[in-house]
């Protein structure tokens, strides 16, 4: 489980591609400190640590992984955020993230709003936002600013857009969406209830 608190970016070194698998290369500050079989964040996409040298670390993503990620657009030099899993002991600093990717979503507008930043994103799933609860993007543990049908803006302070990777984002950009646990439970429940009603 995660927490949404990005630790660090790093970026992906190598590509390699074994079958219908594609083996990420991942270069970053937190490389060294991680053990195989670990599961860590990478954009929001939970990923089993398979390999570990000096600075880097490699990842594996599956077919499945691949269908709803936008892994798919990563290149060698591309920049991930990365997060570790929660300690028992640790702080919920953002919300319940679990590493799952709902689907991918599309930057449609970022305004600048003189020290601060406003992104909108657009998706074509079922799945709801409402104003004020939480979203995850990239792996980044945020607040709905404002929510619509099929999209959402959310607000970005100037740490986050320089310490994430936000920074390097551009309309079009496509970037991994993992809705809050308690709306997919409620909303699977009352659609269920509406259905045997």
């Amino acid at each position: 489980m995660f927490t949404g608190i990005i630790e660090t970016m790093g970026k992906v070194v190598n590509i390699r591609k074994e079958n219908s698998n594609i083996h990420f290369t991942i270069e970053s500050t937190i490389s060294k400190d991680l053990k195989i079989d670990q599961s860590i964040a990478h954009n929001g996409a939970c990923l089993t640590v398979v390999e570990i040298n000096d600075n880097s670390h490699t990842v594996t993503a599956i077919n499945e992984t691949l269908m709803v990620t936008d892994l798919n657009h990563w290149k060698i030099g591309s920049f991930i955020n990365l997060e570790r899993c929660m300690l028992a002991n640790g702080r919920f600093d953002g919300h319940i993230v679990q590493g799952h990717i709902d689907t991918i979503g599309i930057c449609k507008e970022i305004l600048n709003e003189n020290g601060s930043w406003l992104f909108t994103f657009e998706y074509n799933t079922p799945d709801i936002t409402v104003n004020k609860c939480s979203i995850t993007v990239n792996g980044t543990s945020l607040t709905v600013a404002k929510s619509y049908n099929n999209s959402f803006t959310v607000a970005i302070i100037p740490y986050t857009y320089e310490h994430t990777v936000f920074k390097y984002l551009e309309a079009g950009s496509s970037v991994n969406l993992e809705f809050d646990i308690i709306g997919k439970y409620v909303s699977k429940m009352l659609g269920k209830y509406s259905i045997e009603k």
